[in-house]
Order: C-alpha cells, then structure tokens, then sequence
C-alpha cells in the first residue's frame, strides 16, 4: 500500500500542476494533456498490482474535472497500464529515454482515444481537428521535456517512502 500511495503522490502534484499550466494557457485557447506521464512510469517500473492501483487512483482524479463520464480516464489509463505492462519486458526500461518514449507514445494514443469520444459533442466536429492536433503537438513537446524530472520525482519518493532503494548509491 506504501509503494501505491508514494508513486500516487507525485501523480496529485502533477495533476495540481498540470491544471495550473492549463489555466494560463486558457487564454491562448491551449490545453495540454499528460496522460502518458500518469501510467508510464507505474506500468514500466512497478510490480503490477501496485501500479495497476496508482494508475487508477490517477484516472480517477483525471475523471474528476474532466468533461466526461466518471471511468473514463480509469477505464484508458487501465487499459493503457495493461498494454505496457504486457510490452515491459521488451523495453530497456531502466533507461530515461526509453520511458520518455513509452510515455510519449501513451500519451498519444489516451489522446486520441479521449478526443475520438468527446469529438461528436461539437457542433462541427471536423472544424475541431487542426486545434486538436496543435493541443497533441503541444502536449508531446510537454511531456518531452518534464518527462525526465518527473521520472526522478516518481523514483526518488519511492526510495523517500522507504519501499526501493536508493539506486545512486
């Protein structure tokens, strides 16, 4: 339950923080979505119950603020937990880049899962797409660079909660 609780913790500050950075970039008519930081991480490094249970901790307080039905985000983040989870032993997953490019890929493909459901609820639904795209490009680059540091985040609470040891030392 320890090891649950210290990889959910940063995933509430990135939440908090990713809410904030939405709301600046609310005039700019931006939106950035980071699904692929919240399952990455988890599905890559952790035993699967306890990221299974992060994970959907996660998309529950994605489903939370979001214009969706509740489950939504714990339904995509599940199944997307369950995909990486079956391809983990095929990626060198100790490596950064290597979990940036999982998260990347997550990412984009909760992002469009996401934007085929709520996409019909338009008025004109095609008229949305090039904004779509530009809200994806701009939520890649994102992950890109904070991706790293939340990846070490995530890891270093883990050793802070006492449940990993510290692997620099």
């Amino acid at each position: 339950m320890r090891r649950t609780l210290a990889t959910f913790l940063p995933l509430l500050l990135l939440w908090a923080l990713l809410a904030q950075v939405n709301h600046l970039l609310a005039p700019l008519h931006l939106y950035l979505f980071a699904g692929g930081l919240f399952v990455a991480y988890a599905a890559l490094v952790l035993p699967w119950r306890d990221g299974l249970a992060a994970v959907l901790l996660a998309g529950l307080l994605c489903d939370a603020d979001a214009p969706v039905r509740l489950g939504t985000h714990l339904l995509l983040f599940a199944a997307a937990h369950a995909v990486v989870g079956n391809i983990r032993d095929r990626v060198p997953r100790d490596e950064t880049v290597a979990r940036v490019i999982v998260a990347l890929l997550v990412n984009l493909a909760l992002f469009l899962a996401l934007s085929f459901v709520l996409i019909g609820r338009g008025p004109a639904p095609a008229a949305v797409w090039p904004r779509v795209f530009l809200d994806l490009a701009a939520s890649q680059v994102f992950i890109a660079l904070v991706a790293p540091w939340f990846f070490a985040l995530q890891a270093r609470t883990l050793v802070l909660a006492r449940v990993e040891r510290d692997r620099l030392a």
